[in-house]
């Protein structure tokens, strides 16, 4: 009796340790997110200060940007997703807000732009895309409308993120969304542009929290 008693002490012991590890990840990741969106802020009344200084468009583009840095926002309406997207798919960066793969162009560019994000985080319901839903990225240069073309599951293994000739955005997250544990499989989530507009970019992220 006393060795079962001092079993579900440990387990219970280690259940409360593991939820508060959880829920001390998600605090963390969510102020992340919140100096996310204040330091996009402040980037984009940058950028409207340096467009005034006639500075060429798409100059700050031409630099890497560091790792953990806010370089866009993602908003799509369906699922009620609005964070600021970060430089990185490091956990430190995934913890706080979608991901930018590195080495892939700026949402809005010629060629394939990826995102991603945890399944039990900000991609919880990537799932309820469907074809021709639609979808929004900010940059400080451009703002694009999205329609979604193609969704599909693939392996965890399988190769799923190629070269395009032109605009495309790539979501992905690990799949199923509900699985325990390592997800065996990925969801891709692949969009064209519908529209692009290079005179919107500076003003996007103000303009949509104005009262």
């Amino acid at each position: 009796m006393e060795r079962r008693t001092a079993a579900a002490i440990a387990l219970l012991a280690a259940g409360t340790a593991l939820t508060g590890y959880a829920g001390s990840s998600y605090a963390r990741g969510w102020l992340a997110q919140e100096r996310a969106r204040s330091e996009w802020d402040a980037r984009i009344a940058r950028a409207a200060v340096e467009r005034g200084r006639a500075t060429p468009a798409g100059a700050a583009l031409s630099q890497e940007p560091a790792i953990g840095t806010p370089v866009a926002r993602l908003v799509i309406p369906k699922i009620a997703l609005d964070d600021i997207v970060l430089e990185g798919v490091t956990d430190a960066a995934l913890n706080g807000g979608p991901g930018h793969l590195p080495g892939s162009v700026s949402p809005g560019l010629t060629g394939n732009s990826v995102v991603s994000a945890h399944r039990d985080r900000h991609f919880r319901r990537l799932g309820e895309l469907g074809i021709g839903d639609t979808i929004m990225t900010y940059t400080e240069h451009d703002t694009t409308s999205w329609r979604v073309f193609n969704r599909r599951v693939v392996t965890s293994g399988a190769p799923a993120l190629h070269r395009e000739a032109e605009p495309v955005l790539t979501l992905t997250t690990c799949w199923p969304i509900g699985y325990l544990g390592g997800a065996p499989e990925r969801l891709i989530v692949k969009a064209v542009p519908i529209t692009r507009d290079t005179t919107a970019g500076a003003r996007a992220f103000t303009t949509a929290h104005s009262p």
